[in-house]
């Protein structure tokens, strides 16, 4: 299990490092100079080629592309990302002011997913009526492939200008998070909610599943107590790989309700071509990503115990699809209610 771990946070250290480098030379091959639109940002003001020449030194814009790269990568190994081209500001002090906002933002979009998603595939794959099955199926891919900016415009239409339940925008507080929160959820929901039906489904063929039945138990403990647990294990997968996507996502959902956040900040910095700022939320996302996916790593092994064998026997991560399948026997010998 040690070396399983450690081969996750090496996973993840890689995920970094590729991102890190992957950014700087996409930003760096872009045809505009950021110091020249940092300093032209007004017009009709004539630019000094000396001030141009000293903020170029100052951010070490002056020097070789590979030194550039390793004082860089040197300075984020200290947590140091630069400052920004375009207000001087370091980039670890502007994340700090715009993420408490869209963490609340994610945080919320992401136990609504999780709650709405769990709860969605749970009563389709208890429900024995084929028809309201096919129903509650159904709902899954409207949601996830209905764009995220016309689902926003569309909350904001019902529940704001129409109900007034709720502010139209730059709201604060649980009132102010709840529309863009569910904007967010939808999609990340209605894929967790195919996954997890997906697994349920499989695992319900399983034979262990007549063993419970004919010990007495009902419908209900056998999905709860034997069926739901080995079925987590690729919906989790899931969740960890979406974590960036609704972090990417807060970009368009933070526009469309004008809200202050990391959304806000990308889109500035992108317009201003500012390479460190757009490099610093780069980075913010990857390691979102690499630390809940590294936590999804570590807690399949204790949902699903077909994980565990793999892992002793050496074999590392299963695929998605093997993982919402178990063998009858390691489920038996969690018991049934006789």
């Amino acid at each position: 299990m040690i070396r399983y771990a450690g081969a996750r946070v090496l996973q993840a250290v890689g995920v970094l490092w590729a991102a890190f480098t992957v950014t700087f030379g996409v930003l760096y091959l872009l045809p505009a100079d950021p110091v020249q639109l940092a300093v032209g940002a007004n017009p009709g003001v004539a630019v000094d080629p000396a001030a141009v020449a000293e903020l170029r030194a100052r951010y070490g814009l002056d020097k070789p592309v590979w030194q550039q790269y390793w004082t860089a990568l040197e300075h984020a190994l200290r947590g140091d990302l630069g400052h920004s081209l375009s207000t001087g500001q370091s980039v670890t002090g502007a994340l700090g002011e715009a993420l408490p906002s869209t963490l609340a933002l994610a945080a919320l979009a992401l136990v609504l997913a999780l709650v709405f998603g769990t709860a969605l595939a749970l009563a389709a794959a208890y429900t024995e009526q084929r028809w309201l099955r096919g129903l509650l199926t159904s709902l899954p891919p409207i949601g996830a492939s209905a764009p995220t900016f016309w689902v926003g415009l569309l909350l904001l239409q019902l529940f704001s200008f129409r109900m007034r339940l709720v502010p139209a925008f730059g709201g604060t507080g649980f009132a102010g998070t709840v529309l863009p929160a569910v904007t967010l959820a939808i999609p990340v929901g209605a894929v967790i909610a195919q996954v997890l039906y997906t697994g349920l489904a499989g695992v319900w063929r399983q034979a262990f599943v007549e063993v419970a039945f004919a010990k007495g138990a009902s419908r209900w403990w056998v999905q709860i107590h034997h069926v739901l647990r080995p079925a987590l294990a690729p919906a989790l997968a899931v969740a960890g790989v979406w974590v960036g996507t609704v972090l990417a996502g807060s970009v368009v959902v933070e526009t469309v309700f004008s809200r202050a956040g990391i959304g806000r900040l990308t889109q500035t910095a992108v317009l201003a071509e500012d390479i460190p700022v757009v490099q610093g939320v780069v980075m913010l996302t990857a390691l979102a990503f690499a630390v809940v996916n590294l936590a999804v790593d570590l807690v399949q092994p204790i949902l699903d115990p077909r994980v565990r064998q793999e892992v002793r026997r050496g074999r590392g991560r299963p695929d998605e699809a093997s993982a919402a399948q178990i063998s009858g026997s390691g489920i038996e010998r969690q018991g049934v209610p006789g």
